[in-house]
């Protein structure tokens, strides 16, 4: 026993010299050999100068420059070393600041980063700034100036997807994307900048350079094997028109809405306009977070993009993929005629059709062209309540199926941060919301694109993809290519189809038809063109807005969508005009104009009218500020009641506002 306990105690000790040895060796060998660390402890002798990349350029389908980079320089700190022997007085005048100005610009460094973390003093120092600081940056302790490339858009558009850059946050250094940035650096805040962060930002580079007694530059330390060379980011080729896009934006001023174009061989996004539009110079430089401040407030919400986040009843837009279904289920063939008679009665209650007029839904391309409310009602009916499953409930699930596989109800993937998906209930939704009471009456606004359902403008534009490929889209996309590499892994989960719900081509065949005739003698006969095929649906939309617990009915929304031409389409296209009424009056001449400059480059001379038309218009409603006003008093009286019991009075008097407003919005909408 004895000598089993002292061979394990030697054994300890064995260990014990040992790890102390590899120790002692090991610091050895950072002390002699490591001239990296030696460089670290060494940092009063040597500089370390970060070099930032520039990112990587933007282009879009035709080789047009959209984002690029302009070299700038920005003046940072180390505070801590900043309190040696630094001479204030000189450095404020090389910088044409005062002292308080300084002292303004140090706390905030400190205050962000402490007092041993570099941080930014000054960003985009002028020419005459940067030049007279190099002349004497000797004698500023703590103080480097580095180089940085800031985004230039040559173009002033397309913003909503082309997004910005800012610092990155205190925030987003805790998650592990940002494992690698630090203090100072810049990331890709939204659109493809935020999107496409990992192949744009490129590496930023790392320099060692020897300083004099005077602490001025000299020369690379070690003759820069330490150096870690700045890497540029990959660039990026877009499916984008950029002439288009303008257009588009050209188009949508002074509206609100949103107006998305695909090109359905490949789902490459064509343009996608969200007004109202900013100038993307605005998100850029020293004045980024005072302009970001201002789009914010601003009541028509131009930082919301409408085309993937705003969310919408589709209107009649919904009847082709209503009539889909049917078809599919066997409830109707083509041939299915409906005696309406100016209303649809079935249901106890008269839902009314613009058209009174006998045999305008005598078979289902006529219903299309005419865009009888009854006949899609009555098919939608037959659909959820078919007798292959003679239960309501199950009915309606199939139904839901089949608008999910058509990419509604659930984000599409577009490759932009923040989609939403818009809505489309199912089963146990309408338990919950009827308490399991409820049957097709319920829910048959649903048919005619009303109640329970809403698309976005992208999902709206996918949809039209999907009848023109007969039963198959890929996920809507900008980015065509990487660095000229159009099957770079990033791009893998674009370049797959995604095939819906089983349907012939024969019923896709039957729907478009009837959407051609919308256009040759129905009711969006302003999309007409010569020479080309175009598919199009109209869509009048019901507008209702809840302003402090109140329903308010507004002004319909106009909605148009469309593909082209029939045949080997090329472009599918959804419009979306806010508050402006018929669906042909404002969101048809939109989309026929976009299809017509992106088949034919140019408009012709005798359609020259609608373009100036809509260049003209101004459909912004006046009771759309005094909503967002109405709103801002709701949340400051919401406020109020958190943070204190005894502003109560104050709280009141808001909440009278906020009555007066409703009561101003109601005149104003009567008037």
């Amino acid at each position: 026993m004895p000598l089993a306990a002292n061979s394990r105690e030697l054994v300890v000790k064995i260990i014990f010299v040992f790890v102390a040895l590899v120790i002692l060796v090991r610091l050895f060998f950072l002390q002699l050999f490591e001239d990296k660390y030696k460089v670290m402890a060494n940092d009063i002798a040597i500089l370390r100068k970060v070099v930032y990349p520039p990112r990587g350029v933007i282009y879009d389908r035709k080789g047009k420059v959209m984002l690029n980079n302009e070299l700038v320089y920005d003046l940072v700190v180390t505070p801590i070393e900043a309190r040696k022997n630094l001479d204030t007085q000189r450095l404020c005048g090389s910088l044409d600041i005062d002292t308080s100005m300084f002292r303004k610009l140090m706390n905030r460094v400190i205050n962000k980063g402490g007092w041993v973390r570099q941080g930014v003093f000054m960003e985009e120092l002028s020419q005459q700034q940067a030049a007279r600081f190099q002349e004497n940056m000797f004698l500023f302790n703590g103080f480097q100036m580095v180089e940085r490339n800031i985004r230039s858009y040559p173009s002033p558009h397309a913003a909503a997807v082309l997004g910005y850059i800012g610092e990155v946050s205190p925030d987003m250094l805790k998650k592990d994307r940002f494992s690698s940035y630090r203090q100072g650096d810049y990331v890709g805040v939204d659109g493809l900048e935020a999107q496409y962060e990992e192949v744009l930002r490129g590496q930023r580079g790392i320099y060692y350079i020897e300083k004099d007694n005077f602490n001025r530059p000299r020369d690379s330390y070690k003759k820069g094997i330490l150096d870690t060379p700045a890497v540029a980011g990959r660039s990026i080729e877009l499916f984008l028109d950029a002439d288009l896009q303008a257009f588009g934006e050209k188009l949508m001023v002074n509206k609100l809405g949103s107006v998305v174009a695909i090109d359905p061989t490949t789902g490459g996004i064509l343009a996608m306009v969200s007004s109202p539009a900013y100038d993307p110079n605005l998100l850029r430089g020293k004045d980024r977070s005072k302009n970001f401040g201002k789009l914010f407030l601003d009541a028509t919400k131009p930082l919301f993009n409408r085309a993937m986040k705003g969310s919408y009843n589709p209107g009649s837009t919904q009847k082709p993929l209503t009539a889909l279904v049917a078809l599919d289920m066997g409830v109707i063939t083509s041939s299915y005629g409906y005696p309406c008679g100016g209303g649809y009665y079935a249901c106890g209650k008269r839902i009314a059709c613009t058209h009174s007029g006998g045999g305008h839904a005598a078979n289902l391309r006529l219903a299309l062209a005419n865009s009888c409310n009854s006949y899609f009602c009555h098919i939608y009916r037959l659909s959820v309540d078919t007798k292959e499953y003679n239960d309501v409930k199950k009915g309606l699930h199939r139904f839901y199926q089949y608008m999910y596989s058509f990419g509604i109800g659930h984000p599409l993937g577009v490759d932009l941060p923040h989609e939403t998906g818009g809505t489309l209930f199912d089963v146990k939704d309408y338990d919950k919301m009827y308490n399991g009471s409820w049957n097709s009456c319920t829910n048959v606004y649903v048919g005619m694109g009303q109640g329970e359902i809403a698309y976005t403008p992208l999902q709206m534009a996918n949809a039209m993809c999907i009848i023109a490929n007969h039963g198959f889209y890929y996920t809507p996309h900008f980015v065509k290519s990487i660095a000229k590499n159009a099957k770079d892994p990033v791009l893998k989960p674009y370049l797959e189809a995604h095939k819906v719900v089983k349907i012939s081509d024969g019923d896709f065949e039957t729907v478009g038809l009837g959407m051609m005739d919308v256009v040759d003698h129905g009711t969006g006969t302003v999309a007409k063109l010569p020479g080309i095929e175009v598919c199009a649906k109209t869509g009048t939309v019901e507008n209702k807005a809840i302003v402090n617990g109140q329903v308010m009915k507004l002004q319909n929304h106009s909605m148009f969508v469309a593909f082209a031409p029939r045949v080997n389409p090329k472009i599918a296209i959804a419009v979306c005009v806010e508050n402006a009424g018929y669906g042909a009056t404002w969101a048809g001449p939109v989309a026929s104009l976009m299809i017509e400059k992106y088949l034919h480059d140019t408009i012709a001379t005798n359609r020259k009218y609608l373009e100036d038309k809509m260049y003209n218009a101004k459909l912004i409603p006046k009771y759309t500020y005094i909503i967002d006003s109405a709103r801002r008093l709701k949340d400051k009286l919401i406020w109020d009641r958190k943070i204190s019991t005894q502003r109560q009075r104050d709280s009141l008097q808001y909440a009278q506002d906020s009555t007066m407003v409703m009561k101003f919005i109601k005149t104003f909408i009567q008037k």
